[in-house]
């Protein structure tokens, strides 16, 4: 007998040389095959299993065998072989026609031992129908593990070389993504080399995790993590864009206005078509690094299934490698090899969390105390009264801008400039340092720490403030009825509903103040007309009461570019000028390019503001003038160069001496400079020092 046909004697004819009547020759009287009769699988039968097999041409009728006519030839192959499944992931193994393995890539897969092999003539699969590497079910699919699927329009079939290269690629590229997922840092100043060499405790707990469960929980598992894993990497990704611009992780209980924020401040800056691009590009890269990772495991999980042994035995060395590097210390540079980042990432949060719905209950305690409220009106800022006070934010002043080196030079000429222009105009001056709540931005919290006397810090403290009954600085002018209220506010370009808690008579937004000239970027106004329509709406009125006046200049705003530039005051007319002096200003796309650009066009931007101040009041001021005027905020990190520092400068100016004599106590610097080492407070110190030193007894 032929080795290439011993399979296929099931279906040779009998010893009549006749086919029997049916199938059920072979079986005995009880319609069951006898045991020693049924077929079973041959592992690694070779070319015996080849579908397309050539066979032998059929032999010449040999005498009749000595048994019985209904005796089928058994097969020759082992009983009960047990073909394995766990196949190499690339591997393209080839299943019998008839053989089903189960589902689980790494399960034993038994032949039936009912199934009928049926090679005869009349049966022989032909050339559509033989399976081979072009049929080869893959993972996942009917067939045996590890097999190629056949792909859009049966390119794996086609091309098995370049369906395994794909396959590897892929499996390297999860694993890249995984491990970058779980190592990458959340500020963008940590990320280095060592950062991506280190031994992550989750993904070794996470493996040993996979290996142990039983397939179903496995699989929801690997999907359950991948995700999860997904959404702790777009939160890394969002604190990048927090400590950038706020030098702090994002809050997940308070800062999701500041969403809103944002992409009105990409709008002003690089129009409607560039925040729709920015926008559009953050929820597409969201999505794809949700989606991505939950695959990654998921391949990942299935690879290690596959080769289990080899998976196991890893895991359990990095395992050691991990306790062992933590255990001394090891560490490439100053980052350690062993890590738990992402355990004391979430751990973070959740305090972070559990302290954001604390506060509200804090807050409210430390609003109840406020140590004016009872004082008659009549005995509020007595040592002002008759003056016009003028309380003035220049945006993003920080004490970076004085204080480096590579700014301090030009800032310092400009604040000895506007000291002398001022003396020699009659008024004196004086300044020290101020704490703020925040850094990068978020002036109105900076704002109302400095009004409200309470440290606000966060978008939940702004609400609760602004929806109380805790009196400002404002609100104390206005209720000793000597004074009328008034808000310069060109930021503002929609309702502003909190201004009413302010207590202001009137707010100027950016639409009130004539201003028919162009937005430099996210400014509306230049700081110079800003000054010149206060003057002529409101200073510059004859037989008027006295002004107390919030003042925020915006063109030191973020990001800077491009800046106004003095010109004379009276040429301003109603802003048109200054479409040409836009058009000679710089492209903030181009500056943000490089960070040192930035930080030319940041000192440029606070030295004009500055100049519009100084400059008006020695045009405009009077013996009755008194300015406080203050940064509300650090710059962004991309200015401060790695200061973490919320310091920002403070001065008083006025021309009556008594009003400095006031404050003589409070040891600040004479000039518009404050020395390194003058006092320094907390904002929210302010409010009640300034109020105690104008007060009856100051």
């Amino acid at each position: 007998m032929s080795p290439f046909t011993r399979s296929r004697q099931l279906s040779d004819p009998t010893e009549g040389g006749t086919e029997p009547d049916d199938d059920t020759a072979a079986k005995d009287p009880a319609g069951e095959r006898p045991e020693a009769e049924k077929p079973q699988a041959e592992p690694d039968t070779g070319a015996e299993t080849e579908a397309d097999t050539v066979t032998e041409p059929e032999p010449e009728p040999e005498p009749e065998p000595e048994t019985e006519p209904d005796t089928v030839t058994e097969r020759e192959t082992e009983p009960d072989t047990v073909t394995e499944a766990e196949t190499e992931p690339d591997t393209v193994t080839e299943a019998a026609p008839d053989t089903a393995p189960k589902d689980e890539p790494d399960t034993a897969v038994e032949t039936s031992p009912d199934t009928t092999v049926d090679a005869g003539p009349e049966t022989a699969p032909g050339p559509e129908t033989a399976p081979g590497p072009d049929t080869a079910p893959g993972p996942g699919s009917d067939g045996p593990p590890g097999a190629l699927k056949p792909g859009w329009f049966g390119w794996r079939r086609r091309y098995p070389r370049a369906a395994r290269g794909v396959s590897v690629g892929t499996t390297v590229l999860a694993g890249a993504l995984v491990l970058f997922a779980l190592l990458v840092p959340n500020q963008v100043e940590k990320i280095e080399f060592a950062s991506f060499v280190r031994i992550p405790a989750e993904g070794v707990l996470l493996a040993g995790l996979l290996l142990a469960l039983p397939p179903k929980a496995r699989r929801i598992t690997a999907v359950v993590m991948g995700a999860f894993l997904g959404l702790v990497t777009i939160l890394k990704f969002v604190d990048m864009g927090f400590y950038q611009i706020l030098a702090r992780p994002f809050d997940l209980v308070l800062d999701w206005i500041l969403i809103e924020n944002g992409t009105d401040f990409l709008r002003e800056t690089f129009g409607r078509t560039g925040q729709v691009l920015a926008v559009t590009g953050v929820i597409v890269l969201f999505v794809a690094v949700l989606v991505l990772t939950t695959l990654s495991v998921v391949r990942l999980t299935k690879l290690m299934v596959r080769h289990r042994p080899v998976a196991a035995r890893t895991t359990l060395i990095l395992g050691t490698a991990w306790i062992t590097c933590m255990t001394l210390g090891l560490q490439i540079g100053t980052v350690p090899i062993a890590t738990k980042g992402n355990a004391e990432f979430l751990g973070n949060r959740v305090e972070q969390v559990r302290a954001g719905l604390k506060d509200a209950r804090v807050f409210e305690k430390q609003a109840a105390v406020d140590a004016f409220a009872k004082t008659p009106p009549d005995q509020l800022l007595t040592g002002l009264r008759g003056k016009d006070v003028l309380f003035t934010f220049i945006e993003s002043y920080g004490r970076v801008a004085i204080d480096d080196p590579a700014m301090a030079q030009q800032t310092d000429a400009v604040l000895k400039e506007g000291t002398g222009r001022l003396k020699a105009a009659g008024f004196e001056s004086r300044s020290g340092w101020l704490q703020s709540p925040v850094t990068g931005a978020g002036s109105w919290l900076a704002h109302s720490t400095f009004l409200s006397g309470l440290w606000i810090k966060n978008q939940q403290r702004y609400r609760n403030l602004t929806t109380s009954d805790r009196m400002t600085l404002t609100n104390y002018f206005g209720k000793t009825g000597a004074w009328r209220t008034v808000g310069i506010v060109p930021g503002v370009r929609r309702a502003w509903p909190e201004g009413k808690y302010f207590g202001l008579d009137h707010i100027y937004d950016s639409e009130h103040l004539g201003y028919h000239g162009p937005y430099f970027s996210w400014t509306p106004v230049p700081d110079q007309f800003s000054m010149e329509a206060f003057q002529r709406l409101e200073h510059g009125k004859k037989d008027r009461e006295p002004i107390m006046a919030e003042i925020i200049l915006a063109s030191s705003h973020n990001p800077w570019s491009p800046i106004a530039r003095m010109i004379d005051w009276d040429d301003l007319g109603d802003g048109s000028v200054f479409h040409r002096i836009k058009k000679e200003g710089t492209n903030p796309t181009e500056v943000w390019k490089d960070p040192e650009k930035v930080r030319t066009e940041y000192r440029r931007a606070i030295e004009y503001s500055i100049r519009s101040l100084t400059e008006w009041v020695e045009r405009y001021g009077d013996e009755d003038t008194v300015l406080v005027f203050l940064g509300d905020h650090q710059p962004v990190p991309t200015v401060t160069a790695g200061d973490t520092g919320k310091d920002v400068p403070i001065t008083i100016v006025a021309k009556d001496k008594k009003v400095l004599d006031r404050v003589a106590g409070w040891n600040w610097t004479d000039g518009l400079k404050p020395a390194a080492n003058a006092p320094r407070w907390g904002m929210d110190k302010f409010r009640d020092r300034f109020m105690k030193a104008y007060g009856p007894r100051g």
